[in-house]
């Protein structure tokens, strides 16, 4: 009976220990956490359906389910856009080894751990001559537990100066050149490069 009693004391020490372990969520969290792991699921489908997904235009590439780390709301800052005042053109190199162009547009910035640190945000343009921008970045999970080219960020300029971005490391994602040699992708700069592990977003694909 004694030895039942110890064991009943263990288990429940042992249920105290694991929960108080783990973090606990605000409802407004746990709302954000579901919505990305959905936005996951709707991109695992489309990744496997798509006419357009690298895994059916490229024969050899074989459709996995895509890896991410766990969704820690701690990695979505926001910050306004810091134009710079001078914004060189500059030379970026492809995954297959071409040269592109790019304009250094501006930078983001965030605090992790009471240091700050900076995403370049560039200019592009299409085939067709459309504009874009972009946010890709490596870190010192990168060639680790995150594809070896680096990760990238999706962005939109807003019209206005004083608007407030979204810099949310839990929708970091690879590029196409990640799943499939038939894809070249840009490759970030060393000034790119984020002094920190970034575990958040999507992991290594092989």
């Amino acid at each position: 009976m004694i030895k039942i009693f110890f064991l009943f004391c263990l288990i429940l020490c042992s249920m105290f220990l694991l929960n108080s372990c783990g973090k606990n969520y605000t409802p407004e969290e746990e709302a954000y956490i579901k919505e990305i792991n959905e936005l996951r699921k709707l991109k695992d489908e489309d990744f496997k359906t798509s006419l357009y997904s690298p895994f059916n235009q490229d024969v050899k590439a074989h459709y996995a389910p895509l890896k991410y780390f766990d969704v820690d709301p701690e990695l979505k800052f926001t910050s306004r856009l810091f134009e710079y005042g001078s914004k060189d053109t500059i030379k970026v190199l492809g995954t297959k080894g071409e040269e592109r162009k790019a304009v250094r547009y501006g930078y983001l910035k965030f605090t992790f751990d009471r240091k700050e640190y900076r995403v370049n945000v560039y200019k592009g343009w299409s085939e067709d001559g459309q504009e874009y921008f972009s946010i890709w970045f490596t870190d010192k999970t990168t060639g680790e537990e995150t594809y070896e080219v680096g990760r990238y960020l999706d962005f939109e300029l807003s019209p206005s100066k004083e608007f407030t971005y979204t810099i949310d490391f839990n929708l970091a994602y690879n590029p196409y050149c990640a799943y499939s040699a038939t894809y070249s992708c840009a490759v970030p700069t060393k000034d790119d490069y984020l002094d920190i592990g970034i575990n958040a977003g999507e992991k290594k694909f092989h």
